[in-house]
């Protein structure tokens, strides 16, 4: 008798995914500066470890949010016993005026049309069961987050087409790229129920820009399909540059209280930009009531402990810690950014213009000793396995070109980061004059069987006129 469900046992999670192969590689061995220095460096996890003494100054100055307190008096039990699926109140009303403070206080969110769940993988995954039958698909625009083959597919039957983005435009999205990939899901006989984005883009590290943003819109508009934006990085964005939500469209648009509106979702989790994965928040807002009421069902199955949202609750209503902390988490993530892109160019490698996020999309196109996904694979493996470092292959992320590679840099030291880049330097060179040499043995030869042939034509052709001058 089979003992497991052809659910759980078919590969459709996506666990032998190189992004994934990747991590269980790193844990196998680990880099550590004192235990084990010659071990792998883990660049492949999006994690955002850059304000955590921020974080931790405020839990000492508040030790009646992190201790269960309310006015010096514990509220364990309260907090402890069955509470509503819907969430506190109060977090809620923190968590929505913590959204809008990212977006700049241009769009307002209503806390009764937010769902929460645990982690953004529990809200993608919720929205899909809501808005989707097993067999209708979302299309998404590559290269996207690998994690999505799982999230939006594994268990609620979904289909995922891609929207090919090519490196000419810096992967933008086009009018002609979202036709083409909504024909092909008709030429599939898929039903495309809606798109999915991420805003600010994983692996790229860019914001969509307003032309996207609104031609999205106008897409989902025609179609009468929904629209899904992933917004876990909003508060991640640095630089001079504002983030620009699918919430600012709409109002741009005049649509706040259209159909449409109803079809337009966010995504929000506080895993990146506060840093907090292990608390396992994530956010659906949706204005519309009825994906409102499914959801809240569905997040049943995912839900938020009261005590997390007691303490991030009063994390987030204090304004002053709130301010303070997204301007300091921008400034550090630019300048570790920068570190990255200094150390990549020191290597002699670039990687396209970025604004946002906590990784680099970096260009080995020049690494590769061909053009293909082979090829790309094997320069991954030797990143690996000689190199020592784990970075996410362009593949693994469904890009269309080979060549291209996630690096992440806000999940270490400035230390380790440095080495990592060292590292990588030594190979690029080592391989450089390893390609040299062979340039110049293959010349070399090359130069030696033309003189050879030269000298042997030359005494055949001395050979073959001798008889005739006799």
């Amino acid at each position: 008798m089979k003992q497991l469900s052809t659910k759980v046992t078919s590969n459709a999670h996506g666990q032998d995914s190189s992004y994934f192969l990747g991590w269980e590689e790193y844990e196998k061995n680990p880099y550590d500066e004192i235990k084990n220095p010659n071990g792998i460096v883990q660049m492949g996890l999006a994690e955002n470890q850059l304000c955590f003494d921020l974080i931790e100054t405020w839990l000492a100055k508040n030790p009646d949010a992190a201790g269960l307190k309310k006015d010096g008096q514990s509220i364990f039990k309260e907090l402890a016993l069955f509470q509503d699926y819907h969430g506190l109140p109060e977090f809620k009303k923190a968590l929505a005026e913590f959204m809008e403070e990212i977006r700049g206080n241009r769009v307002t969110f209503d806390p009764r049309k937010i769902v929460l769940a645990a982690g953004s993988t529990s809200a993608n995954e919720t929205l899909m069961f809501c808005l989707a039958e097993p067999g209708d698909a979302f299309l998404l625009p590559t290269p996207y987050y690998p994690g999505f083959d799982r999230d939006l597919k594994w268990r609620t039957g979904a289909e995922i087409v891609p929207i090919h983005c090519s490196s000419s435009n810096g992967f933008q999205i086009t009018e002609s790229a979202l036709q083409q990939a909504y024909q092909q899901a008709q030429k599939l006989d898929l039903n495309v129920k809606g798109i999915l984005v991420t805003n600010p883009s994983n692996p790229l590290g860019t914001m969509l820009t307003r032309r996207e943003l609104n031609l999205l819109v106008d897409f989902i508009t025609s179609k009468n399909i929904h629209l899904i934006s992933d917004e876990i990085y909003s508060g991640t964005v640095f630089g001079f540059e504002q983030f620009v939500s699918v919430m600012d469209v709409l109002k741009d648009k005049k649509l706040e209280d259209s159909e449409v509106s109803k079809r337009v979702h966010v995504v929000y989790s506080l895993s990146k930009d506060l840093g907090l994965p292990g608390f396992r928040v994530g956010a659906i807002y949706s204005n519309d009531e009825m994906v409102v009421s499914a959801a809240t069902k569905m997040s049943s199955f995912g839900l938020v402990s009261s005590q997390t949202q007691y303490l991030l609750s009063a994390l987030l209503s204090d304004k002053k810690f709130t301010g303070t902390y997204l301007n300091e988490n921008k400034k550090r993530l630019k300048i570790r950014q920068k570190q990255l892109v200094s150390g990549l160019e020191a290597a002699g490698v670039t990687c396209l213009k970025s604004n946002a996020g906590l990784f680099c999309w970096v260009d080995m196109r020049h690494l590769l000793d061909t053009n293909t996904f082979e090829a790309e694979l094997e320069l991954w493996k030797k990143i690996v396995y000689e190199v020592k470092l784990n970075i996410s292959p362009g593949s693994s992320c469904h890009c269309t070109e080979p060549g291209w590679f996630r690096v992440c840099f806000a999940n270490m030291s400035e230390e380790t980061l440095d080495l990592a880049m060292k590292r990588l330097k030594e190979y690029v060179e080592s391989t450089d004059s390893n390609r040299l040499i062979s340039k110049s043995s293959h010349e070399r030869i090359k130069r030696l069987r033309k003189r050879t042939v030269s000298n042997w034509v030359f005494r055949v052709s001395w050979t073959d006129r001798v008889p005739d001058e006799r």
